[in-house]
């Protein structure tokens, strides 16, 4: 797993995570659209078609929705935040109009898939728990299901990281 952060052509500084597999870019990209395996069995709506909208929410803690608006299969995957509220930062409204872009490019002997959100940046109040998220649902859950099947999403019961970021950052 490779995390850094990188400049776009705004000059913003935005949160990205790069992984490399060894499977291909289409089952690359059929993991990233089942977004339920990987990061939340909570989420309601498609996640998977062009111009449909999902909702994605932890407790009161954070509630998004989010609209699919590029789907390049086994290339690239695009949700921008149409709505977005944080229960522990000043402005709950940081990610709106942010775009989570999956970037999937075919290597010699697999895959590489760079995950940028634009618009999180080290600014944000959020950046430190967005973070600590991003890293743990890509580099780690996305990561599974791609190479193993089973990714480790938050459950719809019991506890899961998000509880483990509540308790972390003391977000209760």
């Amino acid at each position: 797993m490779e995390q850094s952060i990188v400049k776009d052509k705004k000059q913003k500084d935005n949160y990205t995570i790069s992984i490399e597999v060894s499977q291909t870019p289409q089952e690359v990209y059929d993991a990233i659209n089942n977004v339920r395996a990987w990061w939340s069995e909570e989420i309601e709506g498609p996640t998977d078609e062009l111009n449909r909208e999902w909702f994605y929410h932890y407790k009161d803690i954070h509630l998004c929705k989010m609209k699919v608006v590029d789907l390049q299969p086994g290339q690239k995957v695009v949700w921008e935040v149409i709505e977005n509220s944080f229960q522990f930062v000043d402005d709950e409204n940081e990610w709106v109009g942010n775009h989570l872009i999956f970037n999937i490019e075919a290597l010699e002997h697999g895959t590489k898939l760079t995950f940028t959100q634009e618009g999180l940046t080290a600014f944000n109040e959020c950046f430190n728990v967005c973070r600590d998220g991003w890293n743990n649902y890509v580099g780690n859950s996305l990561y599974k299901l791609i190479t193993t099947g089973k990714g480790e999403p938050n459950p719809k019961e019991g506890d899961g990281y998000n509880k483990e970021l509540a308790d972390k950052w003391h977000l209760n």
